[in-house]
């Protein structure tokens, strides 16, 4: 039994050859977001409009109520829909700890209830407190865009998903609207 499974694997080898076998393995989380960051920019010269980020935030969530956690793989790399116009679907939980960011993945399972912007304000907090009483709304907060160091205002479309008895927060933002225009939206 063992030969034949030598022998099989060895003929797979020879088959396909050990670069094709490479190629088939799994990206690293790194090359994955980075792979991710770089689907952003290349498409940041489409400005999503704040009903694009509504349709991918409720088609998110429609994905994860049909596929559970499952779908967390379909948020990420430069063939995801959801990495779109310079922007991405994130993921995270009513006790506030990030449950998946495509790009900033060392975020995940980390507690974010402290995290604050560059003005001082702890934006997670309130996301959860617009999901919890409306079910959904737009929060303005400072955060880099993908490709960049520095922060830029962004104004982020958040929304309760229940995914298999677990509550999510979906969100997805663009960056540098006229402030008359966040305004507008956070109301």
């Amino acid at each position: 039994m063992k030969r034949i499974g030598i022998v099989l694997l060895a003929v797979f080898f020879a088959t396909i050859g050990f670069q094709t076998l490479f190629a088939i393995a799994e990206k690293t989380p790194d090359e994955l977001a980075k792979e991710t960051e770089d689907a952003c920019t290349a498409t940041a010269a489409t400005k999503p409009t704040p009903q694009m980020i509504m349709d991918k935030v409720n088609k998110a969530c429609a994905l994860l109520q049909k596929e559970g956690k499952a779908g967390f793989s379909k948020f990420k790399g430069k063939d995801s829909e959801f990495v779109f116009a310079g922007t991405y679907i994130w993921i995270h939980d009513m006790a506030g700890v990030m449950r998946m960011h495509p790009i900033k993945y060392k975020m995940d399972g980390q507690l974010l209830t402290d995290m604050k912007d560059t003005n001082g304000k702890r934006f997670f907090i309130e996301m959860n407190k617009i999901a919890k009483e409306k079910g959904s709304g737009w929060v303005d907060y400072m955060w880099p865009k993908p490709g960049e160091k520095g922060t830029s205002k962004k104004v982020s479309f958040v929304k309760l998903c229940n995914v298999q008895g677990e509550d999510f927060i979906v969100g997805c933002g663009v960056y540098d609207l006229p402030e008359a225009d966040v305004q507008k939206l956070i109301k």
